[in-house]
């Protein structure tokens, strides 16, 4: 690594204790307003959390055609819970549409930007991503609707806060074996941050013979896989583009929520959670 390199690296505290803040705070908003205000709480906390990581993805990342890619951004973010709470029966489909209609919004608002159009592709890419991320938390409004969904929600939540704290505050004392050059992030913590989603899912599911022990560890092994993994290519954005500000940590912190959130849907579909 390069000298300029080491002086432009966030500290290991600056890189994991932020996002380990906005992780406490996420997951509190996630379980805790659907325990207070029902469906109308679980709606505003996954809204909030699209609409911030909106703000933070664009303004973290850089990307190019800024006003516009905010309001691609939300549109998504609103049409798609708007399609997943408004049906009588809960559907999945209708993110097809805002994905379809999306994209071409997003390839229009870019051939619009004024000329030369740098970065047009990394761009493109980012929006893109952004998009399928907002699409991707609104599973957790149509988990919670289908039987026991509601705690089937809040399982899962718990579950991908605990991994992304624990694989935090490993990685801020140890992070090793170093996964990658200049990112702060090690097997131990990763390691630790799926051991502590198992360890929610057991707590949570109590489960009394070897069967459902083996069903709630494969359950939460497969939530805190997605979500660890999520977390370290989160670091990775941090990597490239090391500033201090509010924006990275809740990148940190939301972008794995989003990953996870239709496995969450996908797994509770196939055990209770």
């Amino acid at each position: 690594m390069s000298h300029a390199a080491l002086e432009t690296d966030l500290p290991a505290r600056a890189h994991h204790l932020p996002a380990a803040g906005v992780v406490v705070v996420s997951v509190a908003l996630l379980a805790l307003a659907p325990e207070q205000f029902g469906d109308a709480g679980r709606l505003a906390a996954v809204l909030a959390l699209q609409l911030l990581l909106v703000a933070a993805w664009v303004t973290a990342t850089g990307i190019r055609g800024f006003v516009g890619s905010l309001g691609i951004g939300a549109a998504a973010a609103i049409s798609a819970d708007l399609l997943m709470v408004l049906p009588e029966e809960p559907r999945l489909d209708g993110l097809l549409v805002v994905l379809g209609a999306g994209f071409l919004v997003m390839v229009v608002h870019q051939m619009l930007r004024p000329a030369p159009r740098r970065y047009l592709v990394a761009s493109l890419a980012g929006v893109v991503l952004l998009v399928c991320a907002v699409c991707a938390l609104s599973f957790l409004l149509t988990l919670g609707r289908v039987d026991d969904g509601p705690r089937a929600v809040t399982t899962a939540v718990l579950a991908a806060g605990a991994a992304l704290l624990a694989g935090h505050l490993v990685d801020l004392v140890l992070p090793r074996p170093t996964l990658a050059d200049g990112v702060p992030r090690g097997l131990l913590g990763l390691l630790l941050a799926v051991l502590a989603a198992v360890g929610v899912l057991v707590l949570r599911q109590q489960p009394d013979g070897l069967e459902e022990q083996l069903s709630a560890g494969t359950a939460g092994a497969v939530l805190g896989v997605v979500t660890a993994l999520m977390a370290v290519g989160a670091s990775y954005v941090v990597a490239e583009r090391p500033q201090r500000g509010w924006a990275l940590p809740v990148v940190q912190a939301v972008l794995p929520l989003a990953a996870v959130a239709p496995i969450a849907y996908s797994v509770a579909l196939q055990v209770p959670l």
